[in-house]
């Protein structure tokens, strides 16, 4: 029997942009014939293979277009079927992977006027990310404040591996911005690719890169915890997309007993890492890279031990499951309300503003 998801917060929707061709209107004069003279009109910047099963549901594949490209799809595919009442649209492009971050600032702009106009004005059910420039954090925090007042824009997006760790006091402004703005900031399962992704070298196959992610998230909050990000902006809250949560437990057992060692070196981590997550980190269910039975989701969550930490998501068009069951088979009933609206709720201020 299908769970009902009736009212539910899906925080994970990607609407396929084709190419940096679809961003021209929303480039000024300079960035517009910069593009079309240098060839880069015809640039797929999509974060993800387009052909790989993984990147959409074989029934969420239109017969022609891109999976996830129109709002129609979206309603047919994804608020529909589910009863969502609110999805928040992350899109997967790489235009803050670029080395020229003057380029890179300006396709973020031009990414985040295409989805307040193509499709937060065509469908009121809908919220975003801000797409922001995260290799300037000058240049990310100008974006971050001219799209702020726009109250559709609930959280902050970037790629979940950059050139330097989200931690870095380099990166504060952006964390600043956020908070200031009640905005999380929202790591998706993507590369800028500037370094390895693995500690030992460059991976052959998208197996590896997708594997290794759990890695790159570790080390991302690691980063915010022992520089004392979270300890600087207490009301900051970190959204993992992608991320699944079957690391979660040994990260927090080993991150406290390291840091019960070596305390002494952050005094300003006050808070095992255990408690800092629990308080500021919150993961998308899908995938919920879960045991295989069922039943040990439940000791799963326990160890994680928080019934704040999962949101909604059907992480639309990708392939996670089958059918409208997107709930993770064996979640305690207890977690039901918590995990489709009243997480949510309580992770995006803005959304609070808006939605009774």
């Amino acid at each position: 029997m299908t769970v009902s998801t009736q009212g539910a917060i899906d925080v994970d929707l990607h609407p396929a942009l084709p190419g940096c061709m679809t961003l021209l209107p929303y480039l000024d004069d300079h960035w517009r014939d910069e593009i079309v003279g240098r060839g880069l009109d015809d640039l797929d910047l999509s974060l993800w293979p387009r052909g790989a099963a993984l990147t959409a549901r074989p029934d969420w594949r239109p017969e022609a277009g891109l999976a996830g490209g129109t709002v129609e799809l979206l309603r047919a595919q994804a608020l529909e079927p589910f009863g969502t009442g609110i999805g928040i649209l992350n899109p997967l492009f790489g235009a803050p992977a670029l080395h020229n971050v003057d380029l890179a600032a300006a396709l973020c702009r031009a990414t985040n006027d295409w989805v307040a106009k193509e499709w937060l004005d065509k469908e009121p059910r809908l919220r975003a990310s801000i797409l922001v420039p995260v290799d300037s954090p000058e240049l990310a925090v100008q974006e971050i404040e001219r799209r702020a007042g726009d109250k559709r824009f609930v959280q902050v997006l970037v790629l979940g591996a950059g050139e330097t760790l989200l931690g870095r006091r380099v990166n504060w402004p952006i964390l600043e911005a956020a908070e200031r703005h009640g905005m999380p900031i929202a790591l998706q399962i993507a590369s800028s690719l500037r370094v390895s992704p693995t500690a030992n070298g460059w991976p052959s196959y998208l197996i590896e890169d997708h594997v290794n992610f759990a890695q790159t998230f570790q080390s991302q909050l690691l980063s915010l915890i022992a520089e004392g990000a979270f300890s600087r902006y207490p009301k900051l809250k970190v959204v993992l997309l992608n991320a699944g949560i079957g690391w979660v437990p040994s990260f927090l057992w080993r991150g406290t007993k390291e840091w019960r060692a070596l305390r002494r070196e952050v005094p300003w981590v006050d808070r095992s890492p255990a408690e800092i997550f629990r308080e500021h980190v919150r993961i998308s269910c899908q995938p919920i890279d879960a045991p295989p039975d069922p039943a040990d989701l439940a000791t799963l969550l326990e160890m994680i031990g928080s019934d704040d930490v999962l949101l909604f998501s059907t992480d639309w068009p990708h392939w996670r499951f089958d059918g409208t069951d997107a709930l993770p088979p064996g979640l305690p009933d207890r977690l039901r309300p918590r995990l489709l609206r009243e997480n949510a709720l309580a992770t995006y201020p803005r959304l609070r503003e808006t939605v009774q």
